[in-house]
């Protein structure tokens, strides 16, 4: 049974023992994050994946190219995903209101950003994302070694949103410089305005689709907790 959010009264006096039981360094965090489904899944993606590719061999220069489409394209995915389809609003259709399963627990993870449990990319979505993500890299490259080499980088890339997001909600504090941009964007996502800063692991992305501002110039936004407007 999946967790279910509280209503919002009760978050908000919840929230302060909630965040002081988070992880506070890298090996308080890393147990936590593994007794969760959607990284448990992905390693598994990653271990067979790689597995699969190594048993196929034939390596060559050409493996590089799956792996530059995916730098390249990664960024825009996030952006994508995160700005039309977790933040998609419910929507009335001929009399009904149409709210999907996953924009809806994504305004419960904002409305409770430090619950560690609702943050996770939802299990059901594997049963469709998997075969998807196979046939896609089956369609777009020309063999199967080829193929399984940009399955392994998808499974990775998004084991290490998993672990990224995870880190961001924790009271973790990064020290690579990296990280540290990273952790900015998305908490200012969170709490200083929703309708900028949608990047998680790669920020180039916003940068490019002019969502990331001086946040200076973004004034702090009432419906950040809620999406709702």
């Amino acid at each position: 049974m999946s967790a279910q959010p509280m209503p919002a009264s009760d978050a908000a006096s919840a929230e302060p023992a909630v965040r002081a039981a988070s992880p506070r360094t890298l090996r308080e965090a890393l147990p936590v994050f593994l007794r969760h489904g959607s990284p448990r899944i992905l390693i598994a993606c990653v271990g067979i994946a790689v597995a699969a590719r190594v048993a196929a061999g034939g390596w060559s220069a050409w493996d590089l190219v799956p792996l530059v489409a995916l730098v390249l394209y990664w960024p825009i995915q996030e952006w994508g995903i995160h700005v039309f389809i977790l933040h998609a609003k419910p929507r009335r259709v001929f009399g009904r209101t149409i709210d999907l399963r996953v924009p809806r627990k994504h305004r419960a993870h904002h409305r409770e950003p430090w619950r560690l449990d609702i943050l996770f990319i939802p299990m059901h979505s594997f049963l469709y994302t998997i075969p998807i993500l196979a046939g896609v890299w089956w369609l777009v490259t020309p063999s199967a070694s080829l193929a399984l080499t940009g399955i392994a980088a998808h499974f990775a890339l998004a084991l290490h949103y998993e672990w990224v997001h995870f880190l961001v909600h924790t009271r973790v504090t990064p020290r690579n410089a990296y990280y540290q941009r990273l952790w900015k964007s998305h908490r200012r996502h969170h709490f200083k305005n929703e309708n900028y800063w949608f990047g998680v692991t790669m920020l180039s992305g916003d940068r490019l689709l002019g969502t990331a501002p001086d946040v200076a110039d973004v004034p702090t936004s009432p419906t950040a907790r809620t999406l709702l407007a």
